[in-house]
This record gives C-alpha cells, structure tokens and sequence, in this order.
C-alpha cells in the first residue's frame, strides 16, 4: 500500500513546459508538438487527502490546477467533423507545384473552439508530415510542415511577411521592404517544405483601410506562389467580404481568395432533437471522466447539471470549459472537492454566457427545454 504522506507526486505531465509557450515561434510550436499527453492526476479519496504531508499536498493541489486548466481539446461532433473537412482539403492540395492550392476559411463565433481545434489538427498534420518524411528535409533542411502568423488591427504587407519570418527566427526579419521579407518567407517555406500556413484572428485586420486590402492581395499572391495551403482563422468573415465578388473593382480585391476558399465553421451545441441531447451528453461525460476531485460521483457533471450547464455556456464549448474549470479551481482550492450549483453560482463566466443565462434558466424551468436524452422505457 502506497504510503501518501512520504509519496512524490510524480511531475510526467510536466516535463515539457507549456505555459509560457508561445505559438508566434517555431521553438513554442515544437514544444507544443512534441509534448506528450498529460497525465490525469490520480483521484485521491479525502482520507487520502489528509494523509499527505504539507508538500505532497501542495505537489497534487498543483497537479490538480494545470490539469484543470488544460482539460481540452475534446472529440466533439464539432471538432470531429471540422477535422474531416480538414484532412479532405489538405490532402487533395497534394496537388504539382503549378497548381493553386484551394484555401480554408473557419468563420465562426466567439467562444465555439476554432483556433483551439485548427491548432489539434495542425498538430496531427504536422506529426503525420514528419512521420511519414522525416525531421529534416532531402536538401539537410528542418521541416517544420506548419507555420502560424496571428494578425493585428495594424498589420500591413510587411508586417505579415515579417510575422512568418519571426515564426522561423530568420536573421533577416529586422531589416528589409515588404519585398525583402516576402522573398525570405518563400525561401522559409521551400527550405522547411511547409505545406499549411495558420493566419488566425483574421477579423482584426481592417478589410477596408489600405493594409486589409494589401493583405488580402498578398493572401492571393501566397496562394499563387507559395506551395501551402491557407487557413484562415477569424470571426465574421463572411460578412466582411471574404467570399463575395463585389459590386466594385475595390470590393473584387477584398474578394480575390473568396473562389479559392473554402468555407468551413463551428456550431453550438443545440438541446432541441435528440441527436443534439445526445452530443451534449457525451461532451458532459467526457468531462467528467476528466475532472479531478475527492467528492466526484457518477453522474456529478452528465445528470444533475446537465440544465445548469447548458444555460450557463448557452451551448457554447469555450463557455462551458472556462465555468468547469473556474469551478474545478474553486473546489480544490476552497476544500469542496465537488461541483455542484451553489459552488458554480459563486463562479463568474464570461459576459456574453451570463447575458443569455436568464432566457435559458427560464425555458428549462418552464419545462419548455431540456437537455437530458430521454429515457428508453422498457
């Protein structure tokens, strides 16, 4: 029998560090490529809690923290699919150098996973790509088959080429032209044999000022003369313009990669058939399996707050992990070890879940909605 007060918590799930990891640089991208799978602390019972000296305690409360905070990504039906669409496109893009690559545009809202499940397969796409071609290329060259650039409200031409020389730590990324850097870049890609490039939190970039539409000209001219496929990344894409053709040459420019860009997007979880109440169901239970605490039961997380949770997230998966991990962090830290509503009404969640709660409470209190699948009689 393990003695808990002189046991070392084991720190595997720590070995590579990744809380200061950045994804602006090929060294944080590795980092979060080559990590392994965390592993789930152990369920201790609460005499097992109290057996544990001071450190010990303080070692598995920490454990407990990370864990928590780190609980995703899960296999929703939403990252699933979006996956499949992923591995279809990329992979029909295997295509002779000549050809243009056909583009990818995730556009959804807030809060639904896009970057968090674009960045789960990049990372699959980039372990395939080295398994299969190996760490470094024919010519000596490291591969690194993804690179990511994220975008800010002021990001120009220059700005962009410089942010995927920053991402490969080239030499040359503090002086040049737009030119200059664009020309390395290239160099960057054709070195490393990149074949996907990540352009996340595309809706920063002001589409109608003179450095959307420079951006959006050099999207056409990366999908022209890069030998990558484009991921966009971004929320309302649509609706600035992205896919349609215009009524002027302007809005045309703003358009150019909208024929060559697929669009795909995230949905909310929905409670009103029984296919949703079932997706809903199994996301519940996927976390609870995951959750850490002395007082967890079967059915804590799936059965009684089933309602509760659907409301507070309004079916939003970004919402729903931010409260179960806010609240995770509260049981440990306040000795509760469970969560349950009085605990999880003490949490705060982001504005935008909070502001829909109230409608939502009022239809699973009026017995107008449920998200519980309903019961086979026998």
């Amino acid at each position: 029998m393990t003695n808990h007060r002189d046991a070392k918590v084991p720190d595997s799930d720590l070995r590579i560090r990744l809380d200061n990891l950045t994804l602006s640089r090929k060294e944080g991208w590795k980092r979060r490529v080559d990590a392994p799978p965390r592993l789930q602390p152990e369920i201790l019972t609460r005499r097992q809690l109290k057996a544990l000296g001071e450190a010990a305690l303080a070692e598995y409360d920490k454990r407990r923290r990370v864990w928590h905070a780190n609980l995703g990504p899960l296999k929703t039906p939403q990252l699933a699919a979006l996956h499949e669409d992923l591995w279809d496109i990329l992979d029909s893009n295997e295509q002779d150098g000549d050809k243009v690559k056909g583009g990818i545009a995730i556009d959804a809202f807030p809060g639904l996973g896009k970057t968090t499940a674009a960045l789960a397969f990049a990372k699959k796409f980039h372990l395939r790509e080295v398994r299969d071609h190996g760490e470094y290329t024919d010519a000596g060259h490291e591969r690194w088959p993804v690179c990511r650039v994220g975008l800010t409200s002021n990001t120009g031409m220059r700005d962009f080429n410089r942010g995927m020389l920053e991402f490969y730590g080239h030499p040359g990324r503090f002086r040049g032209t737009a030119a200059d850097f664009g020309h390395r870049a290239l160099d960057c890609v054709l070195s490393c044999e990149a074949k996907l490039l990540i352009v996340d939190d595309l809706h920063f970039l002001r589409w109608k000022n003179k450095n959307g539409i420079e951006v959006s000209n050099h999207f056409k001219h990366i999908a022209n003369e890069f030998p990558v496929t484009l991921l966009l990344i971004g929320v309302g894409l649509e609706n600035r313009g992205l896919f349609d053709e215009g009524d002027s040459y302007e809005d045309a420019i703003l358009a150019q990669t909208g024929r060559r860009t697929t669009r795909l997007d995230m949905d909310v979880f929905t409670v009103d058939s029984a296919e949703g109440r079932r997706n809903w169901r199994n996301t519940l239970l996927a976390i609870e399996q995951r959750v850490v605490l002395a007082d967890k039961y079967s059915g804590m997380i799936a059965d009684d707050l089933s309602d509760y949770l659907f409301a507070r997230s309004t079916g939003h998966i970004g919402s729903l992990m931010t409260l179960i991990n806010r609240g995770c962090q509260r049981a440990v830290r306040t000795g509760v070890e469970r969560l349950g509503i009085d605990l999880l009404d003490r949490v705060k969640n982001d504005a935008a879940s909070e502001a829909g709660r109230k409608e939502m409470e009022s239809a699973f209190a009026a017995g107008r909605l449920t998200s519980r699948p309903q019961q086979k009689t026998a």
